[in-house]
Formats: structure tokens, sequence, C-alpha cells
């Protein structure tokens, strides 16, 4: 399959299902609370403008995601910006250009409601996902993550 046959969408309530399916997949973990959380803040609640995506094969089957949320404010900054929360594409269907067709579609759809920037995290060791993110021009932030074990 090229990438022509593949639609890029606003993510919808019923894609759901699909989302947890492409996530266990591609980690091996069933993560259904997470994004039963992070559908009912930014898919379900009228609250949230609709920022995340899916990219449907012709058939309407969902083979890709990507998940993210505005923000206005937060933290003091006074910058309209989005973060990149997740990314997935169905195994079968990775390496022939999902990833980049939702990404870019993720960037158009942003610059539509005004953001000006994108911030995401990525695991310092996780390589394919530093790759994809530098290849798509992100860089190292100018703030900086803090944590704390408890």
């Amino acid at each position: 399959m090229d990438r022509s046959g593949i639609r890029i969408r606003l993510m919808k309530v019923d894609d759901f299902s699909d989302v947890v399916r492409i996530d266990e997949k591609i980690l091996k973990a069933f993560r259904s609370e997470y994004y039963q959380a992070k559908f009912e803040t930014t898919v379900q609640s009228i609250d949230h403008l609709p920022t995340s995506l899916v990219a449907e094969a012709e058939d309407g089957t969902v083979v890709g995601f990507i998940f993210g949320e505005l923000y206005i404010g937060e933290y003091g900054v006074t910058s309209r910006k989005a973060t990149l929360d997740s990314i997935g594409v169905d195994h079968d269907y990775q390496n022939k250009g999902i990833g980049k067709l939702l990404f870019d579609a993720f960037q158009d759809h942003l610059r539509t409601l005004g953001v000006n920037k994108i911030d995401t995290l990525v695991a310092e060791d996780d390589v394919k996902m530093t790759h994809f993110f530098k290849v798509n021009q992100f860089k190292p932030s100018s703030t900086i993550n803090l944590e704390r074990t408890l």
C-alpha cells in the first residue's frame, strides 16, 4: 500500500478501540485506562479544541494516530502551543510514510488554530522516536524537564 490510499481525519470517540489496539501492538502493553483518560479530556470534552488525528486505510481501518493537546497559558507560557503526546502506526503499515503524513497533518491543523510551537517528550534511550522527531525538525527545548522521586 502506498500513502495515497491513506486519509487523515480528526479523531472521534469511535476510534478508541483502534487507538488502544495499535498502541498495544507497538508497546506490547495494554493501556486502555491511559487512553480512556486521554479520550475523556481531549476527544470527548467540549472544553478542548480537537487536535488529535487518525490515519485510515482505503477500507476505513484506522492504521495510525497522533494525540495532541492545545495549551494556552500553562506554566506562565504566553505563546499558544501544543503538546504531541503520542503517535502510533500499526506495524503492518509502518515504514510507508504514514507517521510523516500524520505529523504533517497535525502541524497544519495546529497552525489553523494559531499554534506556533509543539512540545513533546522522548525517552532518552528511544533511538527510533528521537530520530523521527529530529527528521521532523524538533530540537532540544529551552525549558527543562524536572522530576523528583517520591
